[in-house]
């Protein structure tokens, strides 16, 4: 052997220490940094709650882990103290004897470092959950325990379970690999013989402490039937109570008795009777949990499985609809007597006047073209909303115009441009839902940088820091100021002066973040003063995720205006995989399980929308508001963290103004109710009365339909309210059975109503409706001609509208240049009863089937008469071939030569204004083309 020299050892020493140092660096100073972030976003609690019980509970891992292999391996250190390493010395390996002490102790500082860390960053959350829990104040059917025992305690018992089963096994293996390699076990003495003397005591003692272990884990897995999917519903059923159970509790008693058979070795020679014991063991564990429920499923169960089952379907009914909070829904019959009139519609003229004509997919479109402005804006998607305006409540589409920096030309991509210039988006645009320009365009209420507004709400504050699609890191404070919005005579710059971000005044704290995020430029850059912050996790749901990675978030925030302020509302739900007896989404017995919403994944069976989280967009400050005070999780977690959420009672009446109910979460409670609405056992069992969610055409494809929000007043109401809704048609059929409701507005926020329509009569659905259209001559034959004309036919949403005691279908209907991406409204249809209209505009379609209203309708000249010239420079009002505001109409050719060569000039005149952005000739050269396109259609006809 090679001996060094002391400098070459201190030399080794340092490099080590170095290596250590720079390998523990980086968590550190991320550790350092994080605790920065919280302390800046105000939650600095969290953090710390959070770190405090992750080091706590790792620490005792890591010392318990450590204390027992270390114990075993002393133990059999020191039994075997006298012997020699013989299996090593028979296989010429003697040389390396002395090593092995250490790499015993570095293999047990490994296990329990690692037994510590994992445990530490999985158990601290269910630690705190046991210790914090909260009773659900009812019990499961079979066991009697509360249904906090099942989400709190059991996971608990099962997870400290596991972490000690682990660790004994590794004592058991380190304790059988040193008596090994010391000669302690004797394989040619005998396998009852092969162990004596203390190694025997040792290896005895420690199975006896695995086999009540194992005693314990069958215990504790009598629990889990709760949860079981292998008989007609989920759940425990009558193969798993009178089967499952009782070979639970069987094998939990044979445990301990080879627990007992292990500990009365001790006072004798030879281990055949444990021997022995283990291998009866196994053929009881095979008989008992598998055989004997299986034969008993068969033979017992399956001749009478109704009768059988009966009371398990019940229990998996009521804990399902109590685990999705649809125990509450209030059920109505809806006669759809297809009653009505003018004066109805009348009485209801603020549904009709909130009718969504625009469908958020064709609209974004148009809002990226009319209203992004510069390429380095972008619109991720639209957002629905309802505001007071002008005095009148009224259902309006919105959207954040974030910064899209992937989009600034590629030569001023720099770091300085990227880091300190091009920091945020500026303002949103807003529009109605119903009202047209006569040009088939939005017309926008807020729009255009900076933002100018038609109606009695301002952005004040239209900076967006925060967003959701804003993922790159910034800084403000600097000596540089940033661009806020562009101008014709140049940019219009700014400073931030937020408190958002976190404060970065120091040379330490630059350093800090340069080495956490690998930018020496952060260290380096000249820019920097004691005023600068650095913005990161700016993306909304990552922010909200970073606070309570134990929400879990909806997909899509949406933005708001309060009090001239942009914020983000975000719905978080508290969910869990272990309430008893209730039917996990990814297991839906209804045919559209593969549907399953992203607000919840995997096993999820209990969600409750207990949380929002609102978000400043200019300083990325967030609250956390309780919504549902009776949500025994959400209780729990604010024990755990008492300062994180806002209590229900002071939540500002400007903020939950704006509350809404989440369309996840209503798909979700959509997809279990359409099976969970019968409440009958025998029903169910038979699948008599499945329910699904009907299908409609958008884009030329069928698609499963959405809930769409609409203002509307219930039957049983009294005003119109913000409300979402979504049809149900029988499984497998077209006609509509039901619809549900989930109400938004004030003390009703939360409240879902389902209203049944009678069984003997036929009412249209969804994709009955679709299939009218197609089949009517004059409606489909315009839309096939328009569809050859070099323009593409988009049918939006078709929305089915409650009024009193009867239905209206409404489908607007889009035409897109092929060339282009600016979708123009161009017709409304309308169907009730048995008639089906297309026209231009929604009161024309009323008109057609109605007759005239006695009052002024929301989308005439009468409407827009307050309102502001749009972005083309026109009056803001639905296009009526009637009004006066409208041109003359152009002579027409008298044959179809001379129209088909006016038709050709005509489109190409419009391609050229769209490709210039004359948005105003290319309106007038639609007009046109619609014109020609009915009289050449006429003559074709003649």
């Amino acid at each position: 052997m090679v001996k060094l020299s002391i400098a070459q050892r201190i030399g080794i020493g340092l490099i080590i220490i170095v290596t250590l140092g720079l390998l523990l660096s980086r968590p550190v100073i991320h550790l350092l940094t994080e605790s920065w972030w919280f302390n800046a976003v105000d939650f600095a609690e969290v953090f710390w709650t959070r770190m405090t019980w992750q080091v706590g509970v790792g620490a005792i891992a890591l010392l318990s882990y450590g204390a027992l292999l270390w114990g075993n391996v002393a133990i059999a250190s020191r039994l075997t103290r006298y012997n020699t390493y013989i299996v090593l010395h028979e296989l010429g390996l003697h040389h390396y004897v002395r090593h092995v002490p250490a790499l015993v102790r570095t293999l047990i500082v490994v296990l329990a470092v690692n037994g510590g860390v994992i445990f530490g960053q999985t158990a601290w959350e269910t630690t705190l959950k046991f210790l914090n829990s909260t009773p659900f104040e009812y019990t499961d059917p079979i066991y009697s325990r509360d249904i906090g025992f099942y989400l709190f305690d059991l996971p608990f018992y099962q997870q400290i379970h596991g972490w000690l089963l682990g660790l004994l096994f590794w004592c058991l293996a380190l304790s059988v690999t040193l008596y090994s390699l010391k000669g302690a076990i004797e394989p040619d003495r005998g396998w009852q013989y092969a162990l004596r003397g203390g190694s025997k005591v040792h290896l005895s003692l420690l199975l006896a402490a695995i086999a009540l272990l194992v005693a314990a884990g069958f215990w504790l897995q009598r629990y889990s039937l709760l949860y079981s999917s292998s008989g007609v519903v989920f759940g425990a059923g009558y193969t798993d109570v009178n089967a499952q159970e009782q070979a639970y509790w069987i094998m939990t008693v044979a445990t301990l008795v080879l627990a007992g058979l292990f500990i009365g070795s001790l006072w004798r020679v030879s281990l055949a009777i444990p021997l022995y014991g283990c291998g009866v063991y196994l053929v009881a564990l095979i008989v008992l949990t598998g055989f004997y429920p299986q034969f008993q499923q068969r033979f017992i169960v399956e001749p009478n499985e109704l009768a059988k089952e009966t009371r398990y379907i019940t229990y998996n009914i009521d804990f399902t609809r109590r685990a999705y909070g649809l125990d509450d829904v209030v059920r109505q019959d809806y006669p759809a007597e297809n009653q009505l009139d003018r004066a109805t519609l009348d009485r209801n003229a603020s549904t009709i006047r909130n009718i969504r004509l625009w469908d958020y997919r064709p609209l974004l479109s148009t809002y990226r073209q009319l209203q992004e402005i510069r390429l380095y804006y972008s619109f991720k998607d639209v957002d629905i909303d309802r505001y007071t305006l002008d005095g009148d409540y009224r259902q309006v589409m919105l959207a954040a115009r974030e910064l899209d920096y992937s989009q600034v030309p590629a030569e001023a991509q720099t770091w300085v441009n990227q880091r300190l210039k091009y920091t945020h988006g500026y303002g949103i645009a807003m529009s109605p839902v119903n009202v047209v320009t006569s040009q088939g365009l939005p017309r926008l209420f807020i729009k255009d940088i900076p933002p100018v507004s038609s109606v009695d709400l301002t952005v004040e504050r239209p900076g967006i820091y925060y967003g959701e699609d804003t993922t790159n890191y910034i800084f403000t404070g600097t000596t540089t100021e940033e661009f806020d919005y562009p101008r014709s005579d140049g940019n219009a710059l700014t400073t931030y002066s937020g408190l958002g971000g976190v404060p970065i005044p120091s040379f330490w704290q630059r350093l800090a973040y340069a080495y956490d995020f690998n930018s020496i430029k952060i260290l380096i850059s000249n820019y920097f003063a004691p005023t600068s912050r650095i913005h990161y996790r700016r993306t909304i749901s990552d922010r909200i995720h970073h606070v309570a990675p134990f929400l879990q978030l909806d997909r899509d925030p949406y933005i708001t205006v309060i009090d001239g302020k942009l914020k983000w509302i975000m719905d978080a739900y508290t969910v869990s995989d272990r309430f008893p007896y209730s039917q996990p989404l990814a297991r839906s017995v209804t045919v559209s399980a593969a549907a399953s919403p992203d607000v919840a994944h995997g096993g999820v069976n209990y969600i409750r929308n207990s949380v929002k989280v609102v978000v400043d967009a200019y300083d990325g400050t967030m609250e956390f508001l309780v919504v549902d005070e009776t949500d025994p999780v959400l209780a729990t977690y604010r024990k755990i963290f008492p300062g994180l959420f806002t209590p229900s009672a002071d939540i500002p009446p400007g903020i939950k103004a704006h509350f809404r109910y989440p369309v996840d979460l209503f798909k979700a409670q959509a997809q279990i109710y359409s099976a969970y609405h019968m409440t009958d056992p025998e029903v169910f069992y038979n699948r008599e009365d499945l329910w699904d969610v009907p299908t409609e055409q958008f884009d030329g494809q069928p698609q499963r339909m959405e809930p769409y929000h609409i203002i509307m007043q219930l039957p049983e109401g009294d005003q119109e309210e913000f409300i979402l809704i979504l049809p149900f048609t029988p499984v497998n059929r077209s006609n509509m059975i039901a619809w549900m409701a989930a109400r938004s507005d004030g003390d009703q926020y939360g409240q879902m109503v389902l209203y049944s329509f009678p069984k003997e009569g036929l009412i249209y659905g969804p994709s009955q409706i679709e299939a009218r259209v197609d089949q009517d001559p004059v409606i489909s034959s315009q839309l096939t001609l328009w569809g050859q004309e070099g323009s593409q036919v988009i049918r939006g949403n078709l929305l089915v509208i409650p009024i009193e005691r009867s239905l209206l279908y409404v489908e607007p209907i889009y035409l897109q240049a092929e060339t282009g991406e600016l979708p123009e409204l161009k017709r409304v249809i309308v169907a009730y009863g048995d008639q089906v209209v297309m026209t231009e505009t929604l009161e024309a379609s009323l008109t057609e089937i109605f007759g005239a209203s006695s009052t002024a309708s929301p989308d005439t000249p009468a409407d827009s008469a307050t309102s502001s010239p749009d972005e083309t420079g026109e009056e803001a009002i639905a296009p009526d071939p009637t009004s006066a505001a409208d041109p003359p109409a152009p002579a027409l050719p008298e044959n179809l030569t001379d129209l088909a060569e006016a038709l050709s000039t005509t489109y190409e005149e419009a391609q050229t204004a769209l490709q210039q952005g004359d948005w105003e000739t290319y309106g007038e050269k639609q007009a046109e083309l619609e014109t020609l396109i009915q009289e050449f259609k006429q003559q074709v006809e003649n």
